[in-house]
């Protein structure tokens, strides 16, 4: 019934009090991700906004199954993400802070190949490929060795190889840091693309302005905790202040007290 609910609704993502602990040798018992919960649906950017250090990027990679959880479930696109781990990574594309591109190969060859482990066909990686270098301003440097692309470069190749395989749900961990503004311009503007496309997008961040411009809802994490969640006008009208910035600095505030 659960499940039947969550398609009517369009839900994709369901991550159902999810907590993820880690064990140092010096810092003792750490708790990245602390009880949280939270839905996410098609065609809406769900921004995660917090500090670095918030649990933001433990969340994603729990989500991309790259790590277990500790406790809790997650449900992606119906899939399990420890049971059903392999149809949860065909579900998702996901661009993390660490690009992992192979310096050797040139845009061309990095995003056949990740078209090819996704199971396409030559003919379906030769028109996807064309059609999102275009879209991300890729083929006038598609030929050229990745050690010799600029941060931005290497960026909107990230996302290229991280849709090839046209997933409904993209996972973007902190997609602008280190980018000119223009360069960011267009990935954000890729993003809003891939949203009216109808696809799920998890949007992670720590500028407050991204988000508030970006995203149709706005999780608002601190210490591993969910703090607050709603739309930006929702948020507004809650704590009655004018910003993002204010409306975080607020809740941590009532978070110590």
């Amino acid at each position: 019934m659960i499940e039947y609910l969550g398609k009517v609704l369009g839900i994709v993502i369901q991550v159902k009090r999810l907590t993820k602990i880690f064990h140092d040798k010096k810092r003792g018992k750490i708790t990245a991700v602390d009880d949280l919960s939270f839905d996410c649906r098609k065609g809406e950017i769900f921004g995660l906004l917090g500090l670095n250090g918030a649990g933001k990027t433990t969340t994603l990679r729990v989500m991309a199954t790259m790590m277990a959880p500790t406790t809790g479930e997650v449900i992606v696109n119906g899939y399990h993400v420890i049971k059903e781990a392999h149809r949860v990574r065909q579900s998702i594309g996901f661009l993390s802070s660490e690009t992992g591109l192979y310096d050797r190969f040139t845009p061309r060859e990095t995003v056949h190949f990740f078209g090819k482990i996704n199971g396409l066909s030559e003919q379906e990686i030769k028109n996807r490929m064309a059609q999102i270098f275009q879209v991300l301003g890729i083929t006038s440097f598609q030929d050229v060795r990745v050690d010799k692309l600029s941060t931005g470069m290497k960026q909107k190749l990230s996302i290229a190889r991280a849709i090839i395989h046209d997933p409904p749900i993209l996972i973007f961990d902190e997609p602008t840091v280190g980018l000119d503004v223009i360069t960011a311009k267009v990935v954000m503007e890729s993003i809003r693309e891939f949203r009216d496309q109808g696809k799920c997008i998890i949007f992670s961040t720590h500028q407050m302005h991204e988000a508030e411009k970006l995203c149709d809802k706005i999780a608002i994490i601190h210490l591993g905790k969910l703090l607050s969640i709603g739309t930006f006008r929702d948020l507004k009208e809650r704590f009655a202040v004018g910003d993002l910035e204010e409306i975080f600095f607020k809740l941590i505030e009532i978070e110590k007290n």
